[in-house]
């Protein structure tokens, strides 16, 4: 293999893959951890121990590189900043954020610099953020005041926001969406998403309106010359159904939560920045808010662990934990094809995944010992 045949084959990143359908140019030096090209897994044993005649995917955002679906926002956040001049990043965070942009930051030289609720972060997000040099400020508050702290801060100080109120977040995550309809060959009829600060079901809904040939009022940065508009890939979008943690869902109560609580932290948010792209992307595709408790997206964590092999954070249960509850009661009927996001890996929060769980068995090292616990199982 010829070194140009093998730099052209080698997958360099979602801006690389699709730069000609986000605002990027020559000049915009690209930040990128090869993240995106993520499984879309099809569920096997779930649906058939469901006995509902529905196709589920999910799409498993754990496996970008810092295990969150945060790094498609953040390569199109940070190689903006970059091309603007940035030289330190700043974010509000329950976790998986202030992780990416730590990386990213890492990865273009710069400063990245974190706000993050104090004792509320899993130990495997923190370390990475620390792991990767960004500054960390625990804030005696949660994170809604980091997000409030933030806006203010980048009006006084030299830091360019990587939060999803930096367009650019949503224009990298709406390629989600699009490898989904290049997978399936279509959209799905269904799409179901954890909504925290609600910009990845706004990201997403973006990314299906162009993909379908739509315009989009939150599609603002392309000034509607998205190239999908005139070359659609797909002729339909999903009815897009966003559930929230039961301690942490404003658009359940349809106002800001103060004092949002959920084990779920990655959801953890009381006053979604995104509401109103989050809202117009329920309600132009005729889908729905609900909500589930800590018990029922624990139970569904360990119950796509053990019978599909897949392992992701609290937070993403949330959406396959919803669509069954849906898929049950018929508001999501048989013969649907759904999408469900995982939004991060399961080892984020690893104590929370193991939190109630049979503990590890100590045995004696001869046969006779490993050989009966053995035979207790089968």
């Amino acid at each position: 293999m010829t070194d140009s045949s093998r730099s052209s084959s080698h997958y360099q990143g979602l801006i690389h893959r699709y730069k000609d359908r986000l605002p990027v140019s020559e000049s915009t030096p690209v930040i990128t951890l090869n993240e995106g090209d993520t499984p879309l897994i099809k569920l096997n044993n779930i649906p058939r121990e469901l006995g509902k005649n529905v196709e589920i995917y999910v799409k498993y955002e754990g496996l970008n590189p810092t295990g969150s679906f945060k790094d498609r926002g953040m390569t199109m956040a940070v190689s903006k900043a970059a091309e603007e001049g940035a030289k330190a990043i700043v974010c509000a965070s329950t976790g998986n954020t202030s992780a990416a942009a730590a990386a990213y930051a890492a990865r273009a030289g710069m400063t990245a610099f974190v706000l993050i609720p104090e004792g509320k972060i899993p130990m495997g997000k923190l370390a990475q953020a620390i792991a990767h040099g960004a500054v960390v400020l625990q804030i005696k508050g949660n994170f809604d005041d980091g997000m409030r702290l933030v806006k203010e801060v980048a009006g006084e100080a030299p830091v360019a926001i990587v939060n999803s109120i930096n367009p650019y977040r949503l224009q990298g995550q709406k390629t989600g969406a699009f490898e989904i309809v290049e997978a399936l060959g279509r959209a799905p009829d269904y799409h179901c998403i954890p909504v925290g600060n609600a910009g990845n079901i706004s990201g997403y809904w973006i990314g299906y309106s162009e993909a379908c040939g739509h315009n989009t009022a939150s599609c603002t940065l392309c000034n509607g010359q998205c190239p999908y508009l005139d070359n659609p890939i797909t002729s339909t979008r999903p009815v897009m159904v966003g559930y929230q943690a039961d301690g942490a869902a404003p658009f359940l109560r349809g106002e800001p939560v103060i004092e949002p609580e959920t084990l779920a932290t990655a959801i953890r948010i009381g006053n979604p920045q995104s509401w109103d792209l989050a809202k117009a992307a329920v309600e132009e595709s005729g889908g729905w808010f609900d909500e589930v408790s800590d018990e029922e997206l624990l139970a569904t964590q360990a119950l796509l662990a053990r019978k599909e092999g897949v392992f992701c954070e609290p937070a993403s249960a949330v959406s396959l934990c919803g669509a069954l509850r849906d898929i049950k009661s018929g508001l999501i009927p048989e013969g649907s094809l759904i999408a469900c996001t995982l939004t991060g890996h399961g080892l984020k929060d690893p104590d929370i995944a193991i939190r109630g769980q049979e503990d590890v068995r100590t045995v004696k090292a001869d046969l006779e010992s490993v050989k009966a616990a053995i035979l207790e199982h089968i």
